[in-house]
């Protein structure tokens, strides 16, 4: 038995440039690549998923150890990390393609994340009811390079200033006790 089994989770959250950025400083989490999932377009382009018509939501496609990191603290940031209220929309993106969804891979993920779903609801952490799609994880394709690792190549410009940093932030003060060495 392979005892450094790795584990894949792909969640929808809004804009992938926040979900890597977020999901990539967690300790165990070995990769992230943001791309589209959950459409019945195959290999779609970022140009038709913002078009709307290929059923696609931005994703990110995370790999982690689950012996370092749960599922289920994966979503406790997924959760904490956006508002799964608004539908389709996250702030001022908007549009099918930035749905609040996870895409479980096996009946395990599917309920860690009902009961993870019911959990928040309950404590009613948001006064809004929560949209968040659960759904059977279909298909992934991996985004264009120009999309990886944005937010560390890009930190200056005006959508990770006033998007993304906030939610590093928040991440930051939130999860200090989950993030890798060189983010904590």
């Amino acid at each position: 038995m392979n005892n450094n089994k790795m584990e894949i989770a792909t969640l929808a959250n809004g804009c992938f440039w926040c979900s890597e950025a977020i999901f990539s400083r967690l300790k165990g989490v070995k990769s992230v690549l943001p791309g589209y999932s959950g459409g019945q377009v195959e290999n779609p382009t970022y140009d038709q998923v913002c078009g709307g018509r290929t059923g696609h939501a931005e994703a990110a496609q995370i790999e982690f150890d689950p012996k370092v990191i749960s599922f289920e603290k994966l979503l406790d940031v997924f959760w904490h990390t956006h508002d799964p209220t608004t539908l389709n929309r996250q702030g001022n993106d908007i549009g099918t393609q930035y749905r609040s969804a996870i895409f479980y891979h096996d009946e395990k993920q599917k309920e860690i994340a009902e009961k993870s779903k019911r959990e928040i609801e309950n404590k009613g952490v948001y006064k809004s009811p929560i949209v968040t799609e659960i759904s059977p994880f279909r298909n992934f394709c991996v985004a264009e390079d120009y999309h990886k690792n944005y937010y560390e190549q890009h930190q200056d410009a005006p959508y990770c200033k006033f998007v993304i940093d906030p939610k590093i932030h928040k991440l930051l003060k939130q999860y200090g006790n989950v993030l890798k060495d060189e983010y904590s």
